[in-house]
Formats: C-alpha cells, structure tokens, sequence
C-alpha cells in the first residue's frame, strides 16, 4: 500500500499527441491529522480502500502536457459513500474526484516543484475536480467549499457502485466552469474521501489519457 512518495518517470515524448499518465509516478499528500487512504498504483491504474479517511495522490506534468484540452479515463466503484452535498465544507465526502490543475506558464514555471497544496492555493490557479459522488446532475458545475475562486467540480455520477468510462471536454468545463479559456495544464491529482460520513469506499481508476 502506497504510504510514502512514489518516484517513477513519464514514458512520453514532447511530440506525442496523446499519452498515458502512469500512476506510479504520483505521490500521496495527506491533510491534517488524517492518516491517509490505501492506494495501490500501477503504470496503468490505481486502486484505493478509504475507510472514515481523506487523501489524495497527485503528481507535477512535464511542459509538454501544457496544451491539453481533452481527457478520458475508466473507473469503478465497488463500495460507495453516501451522496453528500459537494459543495458543503465539512459533509462532501465523494468516492472520487480527478483534479486537473491549471496556471499561467509563467506562474508554473516560477513555482515549479513545489508541493500540491503550495500549487492550489496560489491565486492563477484554476482547478476543475470530476467527481463520481454526491446528487447532482451530470456536468453540474458546483463551487468548492475549499478553493474558492479557484476551483470548481464537475458532478460526473451522483454517489453509488458500478464501472464507467469517461471522456470529457476540459477547455469547454473549463469556460463553463471560469469563463476563459484554459491556461496550461501543470498537474493532476485523484482524491477519495469517507471522512465526514465514516464509511468505506473501495474503487479504482484506470487507463488515463490526455490530449
């Protein structure tokens, strides 16, 4: 089980116009006193057991993937929270959430290698957070009760179990969800959250793709 900070290369190209994303590349940041989730990445999938916990993995991308615009990706669900209000601080437990973290290249390239909760707070960036949890409608853009300005969720699937393929319009969520255009994408990150309800969520995400 992932406990501590994961190292591995990106298997791309600058030239490659689309590409996977390995999960063993990402690491895991904890909040407060929580002890973390159980992730177990691969190159191609990552799997998690969150029991009455919060963490996430997330990981910095390479300049090249500045200019994506579309990305998609499967997942599973085998235990489910509750649906939970997204949009209320305290009480928006989801059983995933995939964050694409965007800022001006300038901004990137100024606080290149920082930590993730260093990247999210600073004032240029932008985050869109897919998330299968809830009871929303589809592709309901919610606030987030943490970032503020900065971030935004897109209900994907209100909270239950099952598999799913996704494949989503990032620029398009992204003027929806900011009314702009995207600045350059500089981060991913995949989150799991029981706390609020103290349940458990097993589930998985797998075959991630940007373009």
């Amino acid at each position: 089980m992932l406990r501590t900070i994961i190292t591995s290369a990106f298997l791309i190209t600058a030239s490659a116009a689309q590409a996977g994303v390995p999960f063993s590349a990402w690491s895991e940041q904890r909040f407060g006193l929580f002890g973390g989730n159980d992730w177990t990445p691969t190159a191609t999938s990552v799997s998690v057991v969150s029991q009455s916990d919060v963490s996430m993995l997330w990981t910095a991308l390479p300049e090249q993937f500045a200019g994506v615009r579309n990305a998609s990706w499967a997942w599973e669900v085998e235990t489910s929270v509750p649906r939970t209000p997204l949009d209320q601080k305290g009480g928006d437990d989801r059983n995933l959430s995939l964050y694409f973290i965007f800022m001006p290249a300038d901004i990137a390239e100024q606080n290149r290698g920082r930590p993730l909760r260093r990247m999210m707070n600073i004032e240029e960036a932008r985050v869109l957070m897919y998330a299968w949890g809830g009871d929303h409608a589809r592709a309901q853009i919610l606030p987030s009760p943490y970032l503020g300005a900065r971030g935004r969720t897109v209900a994907m699937r209100p909270a239950s179990t099952g598999r799913a393929m996704e494949s989503v319009d990032l620029a398009a969520d992204y003027r929806r969800a900011f009314g702009s255009a995207p600045t350059a994408l500089v981060g991913l990150a995949l989150s799991a959250d029981s706390d609020d309800t103290e349940t458990v969520i097993r589930a998985s995400l797998s075959d991630l793709i940007l373009r």
